[in-house]
């Protein structure tokens, strides 16, 4: 007996299927399918970690016979078994590392926003501690933290879900209908949740400019916070739903063979990269239209209503959000079109 043979034949004794061997050696299932039909071969580590899973020397996996260990003392022999009735477990911990992963990009995005509103309370035309050259050193600091605090949570958590990915390239799928109808539910109170935010901080911000004739400073903040717990509410309920999505996690093959999943992944990282290049340029502006008090001559007049120069800056994020979903609907276009 080869490789090939060998594998399967521990694989069948053991009752696992494809997808539980591959998520116990930390593959994906297609790179089991082809180790198993002659069409690729492991690598060393991993052939180390076959015999550890099993039991057996590299020797007896590689080159001998593996029906020979059947006859060793059953404390002999390692217990990996498929169970063949009840639910199928969360053998890798998927669920409580992508509840991390939500919260904590949640919670990144949420300071960086809540960084610019807390700048805006220190507004040169209505800073909450009076006109003071103070308010010039205080707005970037706010800034400048609610910056660093949202990277110092999303560069090492986005480096985090890679790792994890590239060690659990394979997720069987535990969930049931009842945790997705759950999912669907907490994501529709999510959205609502977060639209109520963001058109009561609106809201706020009309009376505070209509009635009591404040544009600047503190109202905007509150507009910029009700908008901060909005995008919070969305892209925590919204991770956690996708997460569900066990066909779109396991869509990577590690061996590239190109698939319907495997191009859906591509247009979903070419939409990442888009909207981030989008959304770094919209830092730029709005960073320097703070910095410098800047705007366009033509938004002068408009911006008299609503806060002028430093003010306006944070509508360089609304505007690159804009276009991020435009760029997001083009590529789904183009995606489509291109399926046909």
């Amino acid at each position: 007996m080869g490789f090939t043979q060998n594998l399967q034949y521990l694989r069948s004794s053991r009752n696992l299927t494809q997808e539980r061997l591959a998520m116990l050696l930390g593959v994906s299932r297609q790179a089991i399918s082809k180790w198993e039909s002659g069409k690729a071969y492991p690598e060393m580590d991993k052939l180390l970690v076959i015999c550890d899973v099993f039991g057996c020397s590299l020797d007896d996996l590689v080159m001998g016979d593996v029906r020979g260990l059947q006859s060793t003392s059953s404390s002999e022999r390692l217990s990996v078994t498929a169970p063949t009735e009840g639910p199928v477990e969360d053998m890798v911990g998927y669920g409580d590392h992508m509840r991390r992963f939500a919260l904590r990009m949640t919670l990144g995005i949420f300071s960086m926003i809540l960084g610019i509103a807390a700048a805006n309370l220190f507004d040169s035309e209505n800073s909450i501690i009076g006109k003071t050259p103070l308010n010039e050193f205080l707005m970037p600091l706010c800034v400048f933290i609610g910056v660093a605090i949202g990277l110092a949570l999303l560069i090492p958590t986005g480096m985090a879900h890679g790792d994890f990915k590239h060690r659990h390239p394979f997720i069987e799928d535990f969930y049931t209908n009842e945790d997705r109808s759950r999912a669907s539910r907490q994501l529709a109170y999510g959205v609502v949740g977060g639209l109520v935010a963001v058109i009561v901080g609106f809201l706020v911000m009309v009376y505070c400019s209509e009635v009591l004739g404040v544009s600047d400073g503190w109202p905007v903040a509150i507009m910029l916070s009700c908008g901060a717990l909005g995008v919070g509410s969305v892209t925590y309920f919204g991770i956690m739903h996708s997460s569900l999505d066990i066909e779109k996690y396991n869509a990577t093959d590690e061996h590239g063979d190109v698939s319907e999943s495997n191009r859906d992944a591509y247009y979903n990282k070419l939409t990442g990269a888009v909207c981030g290049i989008i959304m770094m340029i919209s830092t730029i502006i709005g960073l320097w239209i703070l910095f410098t008090g800047d705007m366009p001559s033509d938004a002068t007049d408009w911006s008299n209503g609503w806060g002028s120069g430093h003010g306006l800056f944070w509508l360089a994020w609304v505007i690159g959000g804009l276009c991020c979903a435009i760029a997001s609907i083009l590529i789904q276009m183009f995606k489509n079109h291109k399926e046909r």
